[in-house]
């Protein structure tokens, strides 16, 4: 039976991922991508929502009260070799099925209003809801099923790798999603916090935004 607490920490990610196979089927049916587009904010607004509305479930997400400046700053080194790696482990083995991609542009004119969707989405919204899904629910719950008791230190291999590789299926350049999954894995097991991972993933996308927008890459996106 799906309780409370696991069900607090599938839902937001459970309407993330609804909304991709949304847009698949949309696009199946003849849709264009590009007028398709608002569906992101629409997407992320849902999330923010069942986030905002569950809060008080995520004990994980209470400040810590002692953590080192050491834990925060291998966090967003960590994140930035995450980013490094992910635009360039790209080569065709590396990459699974194809990505639409998301183009803001109009008319060869960027919408700042979509692209500023896009980078609160990435940067501040998906780090938080796929942590608490991929890292503090899933890896500890594969782990033992009375995760939010388990101390993330305390995961074992089976449940490391599990968690990696399917992060890395969720992902069209699933290597360099393998490679992240391993590397968040690693920062919550050492850290013993959630935002550990958080604050390095919101630094991947974060830069990784601003490298798209900055070279024209929209089909990392």
């Amino acid at each position: 039976m799906l309780d409370r607490d696991n069900f607090c920490r599938i839902a937001p990610f459970g309407a993330y991922v609804f909304f991709m196979l949304l847009e698949d089927v949309l696009l199946t049916w003849g849709w264009d991508a590009h007028d398709l587009r608002a569906l992101y904010a629409v997407k992320i607004a849902v999330v923010i929502g069942l986030l905002w509305w569950m809060r008080g479930a995520y004990r994980e997400l209470r400040w810590p009260t002692e953590i080192s400046v050491g834990t925060w700053f291998v966090a967003v080194v960590a994140g930035i070799v995450v980013f490094v790696a992910w635009i360039n482990l790209t080569a065709d083995w590396m990459v699974m099925g194809d990505s639409v991609g998301f183009d803001p542009r109009d008319e060869d004119e960027i919408n700042w209003l979509l692209v500023g969707a896009r980078l609160i989405g990435a940067a501040l919204v998906v780090p938080v809801m796929e942590e608490l899904f991929w890292r503090s629910f899933l890896m500890r719950w594969i782990e033992h099923p009375k995760y939010l008791a388990l101390n993330p230190a305390q995961v074992g291999l089976k449940a490391f790798f599990i968690t990696a590789i399917l992060f890395a299926i969720a992902h069209s350049l699933w290597f360099a999603g393998f490679f992240a999954g391993i590397v968040y894995n690693l920062l919550y097991m050492r850290s013993g916090t959630l935002w550990s991972p958080i604050l390095a993933h919101a630094t991947t996308n974060a830069m990784l935004g601003i490298w798209i927008i900055t070279t024209g890459n929209w089909g990392f996106w």
